[in-house]
């Protein structure tokens, strides 16, 4: 026997975001893996020839004083930042590739699944550098020889987690969540709720009002048609 949540059209609106199906999710995971691990490679190869090929502190301009490559080895954050906090730049890469990975779970979004994928990779290719590079496990220095104008000087790495945080902006603006649901779904789910519930409250009523005639049989029916078709002389004396 059916329940009433089963023959009610507001429960079945009301019941939450609908899951991501399982293919489709398996294709956002294979998107993210592969941006991750492309960027994490390419990050790695790129900072393997420069300091092969780059002497450490000498510019080479390639458009003017605008961009070139300098090859320097940063033992904290971008434009110098953090100098002395090597470890805690260490375990705070470490906490944001855990918190990606739990996060792509949820997947349910191409937009998320490219922010993400740039993001993990980004925040791998750095976190290599510090775990593997001189002086040491966790202190290592990270290798960047990006030299943008005089501003600052980055990898790969850097580009990708850039490009993440610029998309998980534009994703954010446009109300695209995590897992693929949008901000106008929600007032569409509220506006569906309404109507079924009005639709559930006229149907309820008809019920009621059809129940009431059967509960009073025959005769209120005779006298209706009594009242329909008496004098209308009466009326007007």
């Amino acid at each position: 026997m059916p329940t009433n949540d089963e023959n009610d059209p507001a429960a079945d609106v009301s019941a939450g975001p609908q899951q991501v199906a399982p293919p489709r999710r398996r294709h956002l995971l294979r998107l993210l893996t592969g941006l991750t691990a492309g960027v994490l490679l390419v990050d790695q190869l790129t900072k393997v020839w420069a300091v092969a090929a780059l002497e450490e502190g000498e510019r080479i301009p390639l458009l003017g004083e605008l961009f070139g490559l300098q090859l320097i080895r940063n033992p904290g954050a971008a434009l110098g930042i953090a100098t002395g906090m090597t470890w805690v730049l260490t375990v705070v890469a470490v906490v944001v590739v855990v918190v990606v990975a739990r996060a792509s779970r949820r997947i349910g979004s191409t937009g998320w699944a490219v922010a993400l994928g740039l993001l993990l990779g980004g925040a791998l290719g750095n976190l290599v550098d510090r775990l593997v590079r001189e002086p040491g496990v966790g202190s290592g220095h990270v290798i960047d020889f990006l030299a943008y104008w005089r501003l600052f000087i980055g990898n790969v790495a850097d580009i990708a987690i850039v490009a993440a945080a610029v998309l998980v902006v534009l994703l954010t603006a446009r109300g695209i969540h995590l897992d693929g649901t949008r901000d106008s779904d929600a007032g569409s789910d509220t506006d569906a709720e309404s109507v079924a519930e009005t639709d559930a409250g006229t149907g309820t009523r008809a019920v009621a009002e059809t129940s009431a005639r059967s509960d009073a049989g025959p005769d209120a029916d005779v006298r209706t048609d009594v009242a329909q078709t008496e004098d209308p002389s009466k009326d007007r004396a």
